[in-house]
């Protein structure tokens, strides 16, 4: 049964830098196979960021909470559900942490072989 209650760590995820992350995100991704075009394809969608952007955010030691924050998220994200992390990201109250936990599930679709086209959800 997935977990729902992410306040034990909603301020560490929000206050982490997004920059610390991404050579996470390209190292599980390229071991798999996938570029970082496609990645960087992926984050745009969720955020409306172009690559530039992105690693300017990166560069920048940009939060999440403010990275998230400054974005246009994609309308359709609310279309990304299921577990990641073993939290159910659909039932995550906590706006930046649900959004950071999208980000994550969309990189571990990729990472796991998805097509981008699915990945890209367009609603039904």
């Amino acid at each position: 049964m997935a977990k729902s209650d992410t306040s034990h760590h909603d301020e560490r995820i929000a206050n982490m830098a997004f920059g610390s992350v991404l050579p996470h995100y390209i190292s599980k991704i390229e071991k798999k196979g996938r570029t970082q075009e496609e990645m960087y394809s992926v984050i745009q969608w969720l955020t409306g960021y172009d690559k530039d952007q992105i690693l300017a955010h990166a560069a920048n030691k940009t939060n999440f909470r403010d990275f998230f924050d400054q974005c246009e998220l994609n309308p359709n994200a609310n279309l990304i559900t299921g577990v990641i992390c073993g939290y159910r990201v659909e039932e995550i109250s906590n706006e930046t942490t649900r959004q950071c936990r999208y980000l994550d599930k969309l990189i571990d679709e990729l990472a796991r072989g998805k097509k981008l086209e699915r990945i890209l959800r367009k609603p039904k």
